[in-house]
């Protein structure tokens, strides 16, 4: 199932087929798996910015692939950097450095297990994350669980921000259809431009009923992103594990392609109506499930479905 090719990158395949790569260079503010691809080889991910495609929106260059980072961790954004942000203001931002693959394994599902320090500008660590990936798939199907854990190297206040945890960026066709641009700024005064996109043909649909862009900011066990690329009916569902913090989490899922599980940004999501600021003192550890289904087909999987995929998935523990 994972194939290393050389010190920062692994290549994870289902049989001969490419499902995905592990990426943890150096230039990459933080790890994450791209390209991803469905069961037919089909991209459900934007290639923007290692690999753009033409036609493709090139907004928020931090968005690739498949990653976890969190927008307020002791002050310091680890979600929003990348190559744009400009040097008087990197020190604001945090970097995830991988430092060492710790197991690979191949079989019936595939396991990648890797270390990597949660850093600031001057290399100084906040938190170690041991992140464990299971890969599995068959026809029509593809399947990642990731099991992140983060020890405090010292005293750890995760600020209630919108932009976090688990993210994954997806292709033009999911997006929803937009009849006119989109502004968005972050905390620091980053104004981003998400051009209009009438050619896209995507909808969220979450395990609460919320579907479209009234997803954004609910609380759900799970949520559906599901379209059509070429002839195809393609779904990619997140689950939260009930064993996760502030369980069901809150969904950061915009039209415009972020597709983000955000458990840590109650105050935001909920208009200051009540907060979290999760906490964790020097030497304390907190682990985060999630699952990440791809399917395509003739349809996408039913409510009912996915109720049984999630009730599977909390019932799976990991050492």
């Amino acid at each position: 199932m994972a194939k290393a090719k050389n010190e920062n990158r692994i290549d994870i395949y289902i049989g001969d087929s490419l499902f995905t790569c592990f990426l943890y260079p150096d230039s990459l503010e933080k790890p994450v798996l791209f390209p991803i691809y469905d069961a037919d080889h089909v991209l459900v991910t934007r290639g923007f910015p290692l690999n753009p495609r033409p036609g493709e929106p090139t907004d928020h260059p931090h968005h690739i692939g498949l990653w976890f980072t969190y927008e307020n961790v002791n002050g310091l954004d680890f979600w929003n950097n990348s190559y744009a942000i400009p040097a008087e203001k990197k020190h604001l931002y945090g970097w995830i450095k991988t430092d060492s693959i710790l197991e690979i394994t191949n079989g019936m599902s595939g396991t990648l297990r890797y270390h990597a320090n949660w850093v600031n500008q001057q290399n100084q660590v906040l938190l170690e994350e041991t992140t464990r990936y299971v890969f599995g798939g068959s026809s029509g199907e593809r399947m990642v669980d990731r099991i992140t854990d983060l020890k405090a190297v010292t005293d750890i206040i995760f600020t209630d921000a919108k932009d976090g945890l688990l993210g994954l960026r997806i292709s033009r066709e999911l997006q929803i259809p937009a009849s006119k641009d989109q502004v968005f700024t972050d905390n620091k005064g980053n104004i981003t431009v998400v051009k209009k996109d009438t050619v896209s043909n995507g909808n969220y649909l979450t395990s609460e009923g919320k579907q479209g862009d009234s997803a954004w900011s609910t609380r759900a066990k799970w949520c559906k992103l599901y379209g059509k690329i070429g002839n195809d009916s393609v779904s990619i569902t997140i689950f939260d594990h009930s064993r996760n913090p502030d369980y069901p989490t809150f969904w950061h899922a915009r039209g415009y392609g972020l597709f983000a599980a955000n458990p840590l940004g109650e105050k935001i999501f909920t208009n200051g109506k009540s907060s979290l600021n999760l906490k964790l003192n020097k030497g304390d550890s907190i682990r985060f499930r999630y699952r990440v289904l791809i399917q395509n087909g003739v349809t996408t999987p039913s409510a009912d479905f996915l109720n049984q995929v999630a009730q599977g998935f909390n019932l799976l523990t990991w050492p």
